[in-house]
């Protein structure tokens, strides 16, 4: 009777537990996010978020993934982990049309036409919808300022290769520049890409699948300051 009434206890208080752990919905799939693995430790689970199924192709991979650094582990890794745990559960609850997901050290944020930042056809403005909710960011990146952000923009497969590749650019310039010149954050925080039709995460030959692809990317991760007082906390230095 004791045993079982021990076990009892011991189960409630890991259900308790994982409720605590799993509050922030981008925090739940951290651990089967790493989708990126095969392409090294430099940030291979956030780049095969932002890129999508053809993470790797035409030399992408190892430009983005040294702005976005390697996983950080031990001591100073949970700290940061803490730190950018926060953060996405404040993105989730002020922002609740966006992606967001916990992967590794850094947080991935998708915006598409049916979660938030959207743009006309064949446009780059950013209307006045999507300016609400990227102020809404901007503001929470002012609030968290050790962390540097990586604007990826993409399209669907329609019109040509070059063409696309110009508006995916546009696009993300579009983003990268309301959070810069709109909301002064600083721009050393800053990197922007575009991909245009390239890396679809979803068929191209469905209206929503284009709708999927035609998306605009933010990867946020701990800049140079926020690990170098993780590992100074942590006594690792």
């Amino acid at each position: 009777m004791k045993t079982n009434f021990k076990k009892i206890v011991i189960g409630a208080l890991s259900i308790i537990l994982m409720a605590n752990l799993s509050s922030c919905e981008a925090t739940k799939n951290a651990s089967n996010t790493q989708k990126g693995g095969v392409i090294g430790a430099a940030g291979g689970a956030i780049l095969g978020a932002i890129i999508g199924n053809n993470v790797g192709k035409k030399g992408s991979g190892g430009e983005l993934g040294a702005v976005i650094g390697g996983v950080i582990g031990g001591g100073a890794g949970v700290l940061i982990g803490s730190k950018m745990d926060k953060q996405a559960q404040k993105i989730e609850e002020e922002i609740p049309g966006a992606i967001v997901k916990r992967i590794d050290n850094g947080i991935v944020v998708t915006f598409d036409e049916k979660s938030g930042v959207y743009f006309e056809t064949n446009k780059f403005n950013i209307n006045s919808d999507s300016e609400e909710l990227l102020t809404k960011l901007a503001n929470i990146l002012t609030e968290y300022p050790d962390t540097n952000v990586l604007v990826v923009g993409h399209t669907d497969s329609v019109g040509g290769d070059e063409y696309n590749m110009t508006l995916s650019k546009n696009r993300a310039n579009a983003v990268t520049n309301f959070f810069i010149q709109t909301n002064s954050l600083d721009s050393n925080r800053f990197t922007t890409s575009w991909f245009g039709e390239q890396q679809p995460i979803s068929d191209n030959t469905t209206s929503e699948g284009r709708a999927k692809n035609r998306r605009v990317n933010l990867a946020i991760v701990p800049n140079k300051k926020m690990i170098e007082d993780a590992k100074k906390e942590s006594g690792e230095n």
